[in-house]
């Protein structure tokens, strides 16, 4: 039997505050329903359906511009009116075929894994019902039990009896049921309850009275199935979130001085005998080689780092891409499309953008380089700027090979120096220079005698 997905994603998520809808709030640097919509994609699903309500455009928007979400493949429904989980169910129903399976999530439990849905969906019950026993189940509907310990039915906490109330074991919502049956109990669904909605949760009593079999799967780990209603729920699902991140990088080889001090807002791949300090941001797609130290306080944002690179405290790298045994900062920025070969060192408050540098290079200090090519073996002193706008476009400045550039120098794009020359210091270079010359455009230096400084009246 095939296997299709229903995502209710309707919610405003008033408790919020906020104008933005719900599911789009972001966790690890992708929006709730993205995390959701791609684990269900691991699942091989015949379709996706997502239900839609409040700021439905938006939504739809957003996971269209996604590049690793297939669009086309997901079918929209919309839920005009919130009147609860089972009503929102039936909005995609009519778009489901009666033959396959249906596994409904929601949009707002981002931490949902694909192994506790392989086991839901491998049941051989009729219906099944992922459960959970969190230390707090404060707000969730709880499992009914019959004297045999099957499920007999789930009751919302604003329905339950003062008894019922202490039952330990919760429903995350999430089910798998056939869609013939799961049709017929939706329809016969009543809103006779103290929130005045149509609860999902009441088809387990409708299987029981029909004979079918119930199986209630436990979560092995409940904070994967936490619910966001809140920005506190948010901030602890984003911990959570963290937690597995850092567990993963540790498991894989890598060193992290501080496992709580750390945060992946993307796709990140280290290979061996890395390690990061504290309070290191990755976003994006990172791609980091073996041997690479990063030290506390730097952002790496959609970056390649090849092996033995020694990222050094409160850099930025943003777009770009290391070869092997570079030495960044500390407090440098790399802009996007830079490219460093290998044994490139890159110092204190330098600024690269937009430029390729050659191997053995280095700028170790107060420099700021950008639209240039800049080829081996060049040092770049204190103070020097490629001047590449002109206040209306970008020039390219072109370096060769073993060329010297003095402190406090300004190179003014469009410009190139070949190979060789040396550039004095303070000089301002407007004009190219040839191989192995020097340039200096230093006025002549004076002595005056008996000079007397101006004296305060």
């Amino acid at each position: 039997m095939s296997l299709e997905v229903i995502i209710l994603a309707a919610g405003q998520g008033t408790r919020m505050r906020s104008a933005l809808p719900k599911v789009l709030h972001q966790m690890g640097g992708k929006s709730m329903l993205h995390h959701v919509i791609k684990t269900a994609m691991q699942l091989d699903p015949r379709g996706i359906h997502v239900v839609t309500g409040y700021g439905s455009e938006q939504v739809r928007e957003h996971i269209s511009g996604l590049a690793d979400i297939d669009s086309d493949k997901i079918n929209w429904c919309f839920q005009a009116e919130q009147n609860g989980t089972g009503h929102a169910v039936a909005q995609a129903i009519p778009a489901v075929d009666t033959e396959s399976n249906c596994l409904i999530l929601f949009g707002d439990v981002p931490l949902v894994d694909e192994d506790s849905l392989r086991n839901l969906c491998n049941s051989k019950a009729c219906l099944a019902v992922l459960t959970a026993t969190p230390e707090r189940t404060d707000g969730l509907g709880r499992i009914l039990r019959d004297q045999t310990g099957a499920i007999s039915g789930i009751v919302e906490q604003k329905d339950a009896t003062s008894q019922q109330l202490n039952i330990g074991e919760i429903n995350t919502g999430i089910m798998r049921c056939p869609a013939a049956p799961l049709g017929h109990w939706l329809k016969n669904l009543s809103n006779d309850n103290n929130q005045g909605e149509y609860y999902l949760t009441d088809i387990v009593a409708s299987a029981v009275a029909d004979g079918k079999s119930v199986h209630g799967e436990i979560a092995g780990d409940p904070d994967l199935f936490l619910g966001v209603n809140s920005r506190m729920d948010l901030a602890t699902v984003e911990r959570k979130f963290q937690q597995l991140q850092a567990q993963r990088l540790m498991n894989n080889g890598v060193t992290l001085c501080d496992p709580a001090r750390i945060d992946i807002r993307g796709e990140v791949t280290f290979g061996i005998d890395c390690s990061i300090d504290v309070n290191v941001v990755l976003e994006g797609n990172v791609i980091v080689g073996n041997n690479v130290s990063i030290e506390p306080n730097c952002l790496i944002r959609n970056a390649t780092i090849g092996d033995h690179c020694e990222i050094r405290a409160n850099s930025v790298i943003d777009d770009a891409t290391i070869g092997k045994n570079c030495m960044i900062g500390p407090f440098a920025r790399l802009r996007p499309d830079t490219k460093l070969a290998d044994h490139v060192h890159i110092g204190n408050f330098v600024e690269i953008k937009k430029s390729e540098i050659g191997e053995h290079s280095k700028s170790n200090h107060l420099a700021y380089v950008g639209d240039s090519i800049v080829g081996r073996n060049v040092n770049i002193g204190a103070g020097v700027i490629t001047c590449n706008y002109d206040g209306a476009n970008k020039h390219q400045t072109v370096i060769g090979d073993d060329v010297f550039v003095g402190s406090d120098s300004q190179l003014v794009a469009p410009v190139s120096i070949a190979s060789g020359a040396t550039i004095g210091a303070g000089a301002t270079i407007t004009r190219d220079v040839e191989e192995n010359t020097l340039a200096i455009t230093r006025s002549p230096q004076k002595i005056i005698a008996d000079w007397k400084r101006p004296k305060k009246r």
